[in-house]
């Protein structure tokens, strides 16, 4: 490879501007760093030492010299929302709502952060002031979903049937999940005051919304059992089958105790054996084991669960089977029994739970609501062993 002459001249001009490019930037760092307010610097050097406090006050006084530290405001009081020093982000953007020269855009963003300030404080009144506010503004729809959410918190379940109406795609299935649960939380309330026909009003709209609401259906029965109707309250209850067969477990003892009542216990049992062999049920299990036992005693319960174990082998089940054993084994023999019955359950207490199908959550008690993602009707009442079982 030849050398070329002219490298040599290139070197030295290449050189100089290097020089005198960094030379410029140098200059105009300088020249930004003196256009910058000297609160703000006094800021930077608050938050760097754990002085936030000192630090907001100093920045708040840069505001005020330069708007350009409205970003800057933003960006501090978001940090400190996520950090949970609530109190800190709501002053940091409740200093910019009470700016008069701020834009419409940057008020109505403003507004919104200070919303989600009180929301995560747990300060649901202010933050729904807030949301109320936005409501008239472009952003309409984000205040409309949180304004939902702290209706739901608050158990307003009239204004949260309004706001969710209100919201865009109302009318798609996950919507009008929420909104028959809504009025299904009335009616439960209404039930429990023994307001019998405004239970029926949203009990019927619950049905009219979603016409597969388990929980209407499960109600709608309980309404006809407090008004004596049985016979009504019993087909209330078995429609639960075409809708969610899964949650027939949660309808087992109110049907028998229907059944009961009329004097058809024989019935009601048989019905229960036939859903027990079409839709296998831990809980289903249980509710029928609990009644063969006391209708045809411990070695009729036995067999129950003996030929359900067979046809579905589950950890639950056999815990279920040792209890029965324990019935009706002889006297001598109770204690291998109960031994092996106190290891088997202690493992149970791990797969007898629900789980969420949104968030996994689990938890032992069934929730129409999860209590972790808020999702509704995301809590079958199967238990965590039957779905890893399920193929």
């Amino acid at each position: 490879m030849e050398f070329e002459l002219w490298w040599l001249l290139a070197f030295p001009l290449f050189f100089a501007l290097g020089w005198m490019a960094a030379r410029i930037d140098i200059k105009h760092l300088v020249k930004e760093s003196r256009t910058l307010p000297r609160s703000y610097l006094t800021g930077l050097n608050f938050l760097l030492n754990e002085q936030p406090d000192k630090a907001i006050d100093a920045f708040i006084e840069a505001a005020k010299i330069d708007n350009q530290t409205v970003e800057l405001h933003f960006a501090l009081g978001s940090l400190f929302r996520r950090r949970g020093e609530t109190d800190r982000a709501i002053r940091m953007h409740q200093n910019l709502i009470d700016r008069d020269d701020l834009s419409e855009e940057q008020r109505l963003q403003a507004l919104s952060e200070l919303g989600l300030d009180f929301l995560k404080a747990g300060l649901l009144d202010r933050a729904e002031a807030v949301f109320v506010q936005l409501k008239e503004t472009r952003l309409k729809e984000f205040a409309l979903k949180h304004l939902l959410d702290i209706y739901q918190q608050e158990k307003d379940w009239r204004k949260a049937i309004q706001t969710a109406q209100a919201l865009p795609g109302h009318e798609s299935l996950l919507r009008e999940k929420e909104i028959s649960n809504f009025h299904c939380e009335l009616a439960t309330m209404d039930l429990a005051n023994s307001r019998y026909d405004e239970a029926q009003d949203n009990l019927d709209r619950a049905l009219e919304i979603n016409r597969k609401s388990v929980r209407a259906s499960l109600l709608l029965g309980d309404l006809q059992a407090a008004r004596g109707n049985d016979r009504a309250a019993l087909e209330a209850w078995k429609r639960v089958e075409g809708q969610n067969p899964v949650y027939l477990a949660l309808v087992a003892e109110r049907l028998m105790d229907a059944y009961r009542r009329l004097g058809e216990l024989e019935q009601g049992m048989q019905l229960l054996r036939s859903y027990l062999e079409q839709y296998p049920s831990l809980d289903l299990l249980d509710a029928l084991f609990q009644w063969e036992l006391q209708q045809e005693g411990a070695p009729a319960a036995y067999a129950l669960v003996r030929d359900e174990l067979r046809r579905n082998p589950t950890l639950l089940g056999l815990d279920k089977l040792l209890e029965a054993a324990l019935l009706t084994a002889p006297v001598g023999q109770r204690t291998d029994i109960e031994l092996v019955k106190g290891l088997v359950h202690g493992h149970t207490r791990r797969v007898a739970r629900y789980r969420c199908d949104t968030c996994g959550f689990k938890a032992r008690q069934f929730y129409w609501r999860c209590p972790a993602c808020g999702g509704w009707e995301t809590y079958p009442p199967r238990r965590t062993e039957e779905f890893d079982l399920s193929p």
